[in-house]
């Protein structure tokens, strides 16, 4: 039975697909309205999962090839495999964190003035059982691990998408939904640096191509030739021999470029995926916040924000990306733990903070402050690693911001308070 919750909190097109139909039975929609309005909830979902999924499978061929191709070792930055080490031992209470926390986000939701409730299923999980590492290596167990696990994930589900609102706002011209992604603290950083960079910059969905280059225009194209140059520019340092055993057997150039082109169809069915997402739930969500919580927006995950400013998305991946290649050389020179450049989270993360800081600055703010969450996303998860017990001595680590910035903050309390 508790599987069975875990499974369905933590996937978050049945999570959604919940709240969308709690919400249409309370606005009193017909069977028919219900029926339809869950179901093209989830499917906006899986859809969007779907996409993620085609742009991760390229993108794991590229961290591989780069890996080769420059000959780094070190940690690569990846929630989902830390996440699987830590629910072997830490299952259990990261289920009932993960349950009672979201209980308590609904409560903080209605009764303070954040009105944010959390989306975002498998994000929810993974601070559930970061939180849970770190209590327990820290001495709590029981219903104490359990009670103040729940309090502390209820709110930072609702403090983070707070202090992204004001960005939002820019961002969608909307009040309607939230940003539901424990990443906001450098996306937060981003539109900052965006303000300080960007005066009088153009917006990146502005820039003027010329006539021979209208069709760069076409945002799908653009990904698919940029990212087309550095998947080739890579497959060649990397060698056609390495080569053959990705592409098995196929023309490593032509793999290259297929890949390339992979991903910007990711990336277009993840747009696609949102926009189904966007025309469904904050209808439904309507509901909820008319009955059960007055005021409430829903917390969404971060591709959300990417058909605001799709040529952003790829400006702030590869800016950030650049930031991360930045760091790696930085921790080399320091002797320190190297963090490679996950080129998962610089995607999903890094496009987040390039549309973050086009909001703000423009073109400017869209590189500069990508960038300097590229930086972040490096040095965060080193000084992570410690107060994750043994389990930041596994070869992985938590990728995303606030992940870091929850887990630094909170592992260095409770050695304060815990003996």
């Amino acid at each position: 039975m508790l599987k069975l919750i875990l499974d369905i909190l933590s996937v978050p097109a049945v999570l959604v697909g919940l709240i969308a139909l709690i919400g249409l039975i309370l606005q009193k929609k017909s069977a028919s309205d219900v029926l339809k309005g869950t179901i093209k909830t989830i499917l906006g979902f899986l859809v969007l999962s779907g996409g993620a999924g085609i742009a991760v499978e390229a993108l794991s061929h590229f961290g591989d090839m780069f890996q080769q191709a420059f000959n780094v070792q070190g940690v690569v930055p990846h929630n989902e495999a830390v996440v699987a080490m830590a629910l072997e031992t830490y299952g259990t209470s990261t289920a009932l964190i993960m349950a009672f926390g979201m209980l308590a986000n609904i409560l903080i939701a209605r009764y303070t003035k954040l009105k944010y409730i959390f989306l975002t299923g498998h994000h929810t999980l993974y601070m559930a059982a970061m939180i849970a590492v770190i209590l327990a290596v820290a001495g709590l167990q029981g219903a104490s691990l359990v009670i103040v696990g729940s309090i502390i994930l209820g709110f930072i589900m609702a403090f983070f998408p707070a202090i992204a609102q004001p960005t939002m706002r820019k961002i969608t011209g909307t009040d309607d939904v939230g940003f539901g992604h424990f990443g906001t603290t450098a996306y937060v950083l981003s539109a900052w640096v965006g303000k300080i960079v960007g005066k009088d910059s153009e917006s990146t969905e502005e820039i003027d191509f010329p006539q021979g280059l209208s069709f760069m225009r076409d945002s799908s194209v653009a990904i698919s030739l940029i990212m087309g140059v550095f998947y080739i520019i890579v497959a060649i340092v990397a060698g056609p021999e390495y080569m053959n055993t990705l592409s098995g057997g196929q023309n490593y150039i032509l793999f290259a470029i297929l890949q390339a082109i992979t991903f910007a169809g990711g990336v277009y069915v993840i747009l696609q995926g949102v926009r189904l997402i966007l025309a469904e739930i904050v209808p439904a969500f309507r509901g909820i916040s008319e009955k059960l919580v007055p005021d409430a927006k829903p917390a969404l995950d971060c591709p959300v924000v990417f058909p605001y400013a799709p040529n952003a998305v790829l400006i702030g991946f590869l800016s950030s990306f650049l930031g991360g290649i930045v760091g790696m050389l930085i921790l080399i020179g320091l002797k320190t733990t190297i963090i490679l450049p996950g080129v998962v989270p610089h995607f999903f993360c890094g496009a987040t903070a390039g549309v973050f800081g086009n909001a703000t600055g423009g073109k400017r703010g869209a590189f500069w402050g990508a960038f300097a969450h590229g930086l972040l996303i490096t040095f965060l998860p080193v000084l992570l690693m410690p107060v994750l017990g043994n389990l930041g001595f596994a070869n992985t680590t938590f990728s995303d911001a606030d992940f870091g910035v929850v887990g630094i903050i909170l592992g260095n309390i409770v050695k304060l308070f815990i003996k």
